[in-house]
């Protein structure tokens, strides 16, 4: 492992962890050094070790069990693939989103309640067309109509998904 470079100290600290969970230096479930071992590797303070950690607990990386230690949770780097998602071409994001409507559409006619149905005929009744109220319009309530489906779907991860995807279109 290499030493922290002197910049930014725990961005540093933060992708050289992130870089050995990645390599695969420690395996999924796996416990990483504990904190006296950390700061001796990379060169830099308790309290860099303790920042590094505690970014990559929150971006899905490690997990930190209270008097057991820190363990990989995940060996994939979920924020380096979402940034290359939103490189991606509007086509390919357009693409993803529209896989998207037909599985939540799917799951939705599987899954819906009562209100949910109530709530996606409103959405679809108030959207209207584009010549009622100009595209902007439109496309607001279009959005509202099809993340009503998204949520009758009842998938927490679709939904983020489809934000995400919104968000980047």
């Amino acid at each position: 492992m290499q030493p922290a470079t002197r910049t930014n100290l725990t961005d540093s600290a933060t992708e050289s962890l992130r870089a050995e969970i990645v390599s695969g230096r420690w395996g999924v479930g796996e416990r990483i050094p504990n904190e006296a071992a950390l700061t001796d590797l990379l060169s830099v303070s308790r309290g860099t070790v303790r920042e590094a950690v505690r970014v990559l607990v929150s971006q899905g990386l490690l997990d930190t069990r209270q008097g057991s230690g820190t363990y990989v949770r995940s060996a994939v780097d979920t924020s380096a693939a979402l940034d290359r998602v939103k490189r991606s071409g509007l086509r390919d994001q357009w693409e993803a989103r529209a896989a998207l409507d037909l599985e939540a559409a799917r799951l939705a006619a599987l899954r819906h309640t009562p209100a949910d149905l109530e709530r996606m005929r409103q959405l679809l009744a108030a959207r209207g067309t584009v010549a009622e109220g100009g595209s902007e319009a439109f496309i607001r309530r279009d959005l509202a109509f099809h993340k009503s489906v998204v949520a009758a779907s009842g998938n927490r991860a679709m939904m983020e998904l489809y934000d995400f995807f919104t968000a980047a279109i």
